[in-house]
This record gives C-alpha cells, structure tokens and sequence, in this order.
C-alpha cells in the first residue's frame, strides 16, 4: 500500500474528494510532508515547490500534479499595517517553505523572523490566512496576486514528488488522484459543502476558494515553477535551479 501524503489544511480537499484507490493516507503541514518524504516514511506527497528544488537529485516529480494559482489564492497571505516597500521585517510561518522563500523574492530588503515576534508585516498560510482573512481587519495582501503581478505566471506552491526509484502503482495512483480533482470540478456543490462540514468555513467562501486554485500541472504551471526556481536562487535561497524530473511510465514489453 502507497504511503500518501496529506497537506492538512482544506485546499487539498478537490484531490481527495474521491479517490478510488487504497492508500495509507498520512496527513501534516507541508513542512513536516516535506521531512517525512526526504526521510523515507511517506511514498508520496505534495511537497513545498521550493524543498523539491532542494533535494532534486533524490526526487521525481509526477507529471501531472501540483498546487498553484494564477493570481489570487487566498490561503498565503501577508498581513501588514505597513505598506509593503516600507516593510523591513516579516515574522514567517514555520509550516511552509516555500512562501517563505516567495516572500523573501518579493521583499527582498525585508528580514525574516519567526512567527510572534515584533515585525512590520506576517506571513500565514493555509487554514490560519483564510481564518485571518476574515477575522483581522489588518490589510492582507495576497502572495499570489502579487507573483502573477510581477510575473505574469502561475505560482506553483506545492508539487507532487516521489523518492527515487518511484514506488511500484504510483502513476495509477496518480490517474486516481486525477480523477478524484475531475469529479469535484464537476460536483462544486458537493465539494464546498463536504469541505465546509469537515473545516468549518462556509461552503459559498469554499466554493469561491476552490475556484482559485490549480492542480493541474501544465506548460505555463511549469513556466511558473521554473522562474520562481529562477529568483528564489537570486536571492539566495537556491544553489541552481535543477531540472524537472518526472516519473517515467513503464516500458511495454513484447
């Protein structure tokens, strides 16, 4: 049985809407995700975009996979009173590396420190931006729309990897995931209100949310992968930008 990897926050509930394959599902924040399949204990998982970069030479991608958006998503959000060219310090949150990096890409001047410390702006992610979005009347901007903005790029957040060599059934697993992101595109009601049941946010905010993100990893996702890879080793946060890796389908034999 595949070891399969869970973000735990809602955004990842399109691609376990109804999965039709028996996995041994391990749910944590992208951070843990990420530690857990570079120390051998998961198969697969969505890992931060920036941590596959990282570790390329040990991964493969699955080809058709990820978690992005073109413009706004909503669950990365940067909160600050202080206009963003004046922001010099951004306490960050520990569960997700690869908007540590985005923000240090796009503040470059801005220092970093951990969450709950004094700074001019923070950084949260999943479920804790969306709860903040609407509780905290603080201005809120949206990490996503500001990649597409100076970009003009999908921002790929997270991607699917797999040790290497990839386990046996994963593409099949992969088709499953697939279909299960098809049937919630194709059921939005459905989904929202699941979704809303299981995390507590109202399905008409869900059904809005959902409709912002992207899982399929295609041509300008990967475009966008690349040129983030790109800045984030401008600033630093990178040695060099590796290749893509993908997992190869099995040869057919005679």
């Amino acid at each position: 049985m595949i070891r399969l990897g869970r973000i735990s926050y809602v955004n990842m509930a399109p691609v376990f809407f109804r999965v039709e394959a028996d996995v041994d599902e391990v749910q944590g924040v992208p951070t843990e995700l990420n530690r857990r399949l570079l120390d051998g204990e998961l198969d697969t998982a969505p890992i931060s975009s920036i941590e596959y970069a990282r570790h390329a030479d040990e991964l493969r991608l699955l080809p058709r996979l990820c978690v992005a958006s073109e413009g706004a998503v909503d669950s990365i959000q940067l909160v600050s009173k202080t206009p963003l060219e004046q922001v010099r310090a951004v306490a960050v949150t520990p569960e997700s590396a690869t908007s540590v990096v985005l923000t240090k890409v796009l503040l470059p001047e801005a220092r970093h420190v951990p969450l709950g410390e004094e700074a001019d702006a923070k950084l949260l992610i999943g479920d804790a931006a969306l709860k903040s979005a609407f509780e905290d009347p603080t201005p809120h901007y949206d990490l996503g729309r500001l990649w597409l903005e100076r970009t003009g790029l999908p921002m790929v957040f997270a991607v699917w990897a797999c040790p290497e060599p990839a386990p046996a059934g994963l593409l099949e697993l992969e088709q499953a995931l697939v279909e299960s992101v098809r049937t919630a595109r194709a059921e939005p009601e459905q989904l929202a209100y699941e979704s809303s049941d299981r995390y507590g946010y109202p399905a008409g905010f869900l059904a809005r949310y959902f409709e912002k993100l992207r899982y399929r990893f295609g041509p300008r996702e990967r475009a966008g992968l690349l040129t983030f890879l790109e800045l984030a080793r401008d600033v630093g946060e990178l040695d060099e930008v590796p290749e893509l890796r993908f997992v190869a389908r099995a040869k057919a034999t005679v």
